[in-house]
């Protein structure tokens, strides 16, 4: 007869202390591991958007270019035709190429923050082309777009990054195709929905509405989905920066967010925004004719771009102005110290080498305190901070921009009555 037997060993507590501080020590380095994967990521998304906003800003030089020799030459007499048909197929082919550098700025969160009042269905309709690009023909798009929605004040490029990416998180919900609804309506807040991640003053907002067939999210999920760096998909197929993006957007504009999803139902994002008041940010009527104005002021004109300066020195001579044109904005304060005299204008792109255009301006404004400043560019990771602080004297022109832009520009700052028709 055998007789089995057992013993219950019991590990020392100097055994159960090393195991313990092995454990601490794995995750430790499985945590430091993640906040590495995690600064990478970061990085590569600053080094990516510091070349794209680099390639924008080249682009928008080339564009203000070639959109400003179409207008102009547009306008000559005596034009056949095919030229007409040429040169109107120039324009086009700028004015998207306008849009799509508008667009790479925005993907990048580069772009220079121009809040206006705007149409949230146009922003919508502008980038449908693109929407279907991105979604591809196994996923069927449906719009319905509110005909009487209110306006919105906000950045265009920025509303049109958070509808994109969106839709990009929509399309990667649902690898077998499906179904992505956008829809927008005006709606009255009376009170805040507990759900959402911020409340809500009463009053009247915009809507937008993204809705998907796709996978869908449990509830862990969903709680964590607008922190940055977090994502569900497969390492190197996200940077789980795309919602976090959306979430800041939409607050830095007043609104909020929220999302309602479950496994296999699919997930819905519903945006809120502001309406403004249509009285006080009601359409700013047309600015006068760039020929009635005529009238010969000094300005000062600094742009490192020798196709660029010589493009505008041509246009405000054309109006009538004493142009003095400068390279460096070191070489703009030598110009200025030599000639003595007025100059009641400086036009200077921001970005240039050597002394930057806000640098000049305030050394300008030391000289000469009246002075008044266009400022341009086509791209800064620095500028947004700085547009903010501008006072009533600096405007901001952005580039691509055109002789009938750069006019308007010109004549709203020689003249302070004409600062709300431009």
């Amino acid at each position: 007869m055998e007789f089995l037997t057992y013993e219950r060993l019991r590990p020392s507590s100097s055994r159960l202390e090393r195991a313990s501080e092995l454990g601490a020590m794995i995750t430790q380095f499985l945590h430091r591991k993640d906040l590495e994967r995690q600064l990478r990521q970061a990085q590569k998304m600053e080094a990516l958007g510091r070349m794209a906003g680099g390639i924008a800003h080249d682009f928008n030089n080339l564009l203000t270019i070639i959109n400003s020799w179409a207008e102009l030459l547009t306008d000559e007499p005596g034009q056949t035709t095919r030229t007409q048909r040429g040169m109107a197929q120039i324009r086009e082919a700028g004015n998207k190429a306008t849009a799509l550098t508008r667009q790479l700025l925005a993907f990048t969160r580069h772009q220079i923050v121009e809040r206006q009042p705007l149409n949230l269905n146009d922003r919508v309709t502008d980038i449908v082309e693109l929407m279907k690009r991105v979604i591809g023909e196994d996923i069927q798009l449906t719009l319905t777009l509110d005909p009487a929605l209110g306006r919105i004040k906000a950045d265009p490029g920025q509303i049109e990054q958070v509808v994109m990416n969106l839709v990009v998180n929509a399309r990667d919900a649902m690898p077998q195709g499906g179904r992505l609804d956008l829809e927008t309506k005006s709606v009255s807040i009376t009170h805040s929905d507990p759900l959402w991640p911020d409340p809500l003053t009463p009053g009247p907002y915009v809507m937008l509405a993204v809705r998907d067939t796709g996978c869908g999210m449990d509830a862990d999920t969903v709680a964590h989905v607008f922190e940055p760096f977090f994502t569900t998909k497969e390492l190197g197929k996200g940077t789980g920066l795309g919602l976090s993006t959306v979430y800041g957007i939409v607050r830095q504009s007043g609104g909020t967010v929220g999302i309602e999803s479950e496994p296999g139902r699919g997930t819905t994002f519903t945006i809120y925004l502001p309406c403004i008041d249509e009285d006080s940010e009601s359409p700013r009527p047309v600015a006068q004719p760039r020929s009635i104005i005529e009238r010969s002021e000094t300005i000062l004109l600094v742009e490192d771009n020798d196709m660029v300066r010589g493009l505008a020195r041509t246009v405000l001579v054309g109006q009538h102005h004493s142009v003095l044109a400068a390279r460096t904005g070191e070489e703009a304060l030598q110009l200025v110290r030599q000639r003595g005299g007025k100059i009641s204008l400086l036009i200077t792109d921001m970005v240039m080498p050597g002394m930057g255009g806000i640098q000049l301006a305030a050394e300008l404004r030391t000289l000469q305190p009246e002075i008044n400043i266009i400022l341009t560019s086509g791209y800064s990771d620095r500028e947004g901070s700085m547009l903010e602080q501008l006072d009533a004297r600096t405007t901001f022109l952005p580039k691509p921009y055109t002789p009938d832009s750069l006019i308007k520009a010109v004549n709203a700052a020689l003249d302070p009555t004409l600062s709300n028709q431009t």
